[in-house]
């Protein structure tokens, strides 16, 4: 089942959540989805928009080093953009996404995205799941698909960390 902006917004909302985005590939509209329901402002904090190299190393933290040996498309580099929009937030859960969306000389395919949830939790280290999908279709297909897909996801990684099931 996809999760539509209204289901996510309800589901923070009944467990108190509140959420920051950090985004490469959608360009905010992961934000701008949940953005777009009224009330959004009770569970949406802030979305970093980090397109550039230097945008994810600037404003979240993200390893130089990570991007140099596991690639920009890489769960390593996801993992950290939302472990920094974590500790640069007010969020109890991020999503971050990295990918391509156009063919490129590169080994990795266009449509490839990897993601990532971040979980604040109290006095231990934050939960974190990622993951890496392929979509099809064009540029704009490709965002709306990770977009949709961040949502989905989030409910369902929240219940793994919380120690239920799927």
């Amino acid at each position: 089942m996809q999760a539509t902006a209204e289901d996510v917004l309800a589901f923070l909302k009944d467990k108190g959540l509140v959420l920051s985005t950090a985004e490469s590939c959608t360009s905010g509209l992961i934000a701008s989805a949940l953005a777009d329901v009224s009330g959004a402002g009770a569970c949406l904090d802030r979305a970093f928009v980090t397109y550039s190299v230097e945008a994810k190393i600037e404003m979240l933290g993200v390893c130089r080093d990570t991007i140099e040996r596991c690639n920009l498309t890489s769960e390593a580099v996801a993992r950290e953009m939302a472990l920094g929009a974590l500790a640069a937030s007010r969020a109890d859960v991020t999503v971050a996404n990295t990918g391509v969306v156009d063919s490129t000389d590169d080994e990795i395919p266009a449509g490839t995205q990897c993601l990532a949830w971040a979980f604040r939790q109290a006095g231990d280290q934050p939960a974190i799941f990622s993951e890496t999908v392929r979509f099809d279709g064009d540029r704009r297909a490709l965002r709306e698909q990770c977009v949709r897909y961040a949502l989905t996801q989030l409910p369902v990684y929240y219940r793994r960390m919380a120690g239920g099931t799927d």
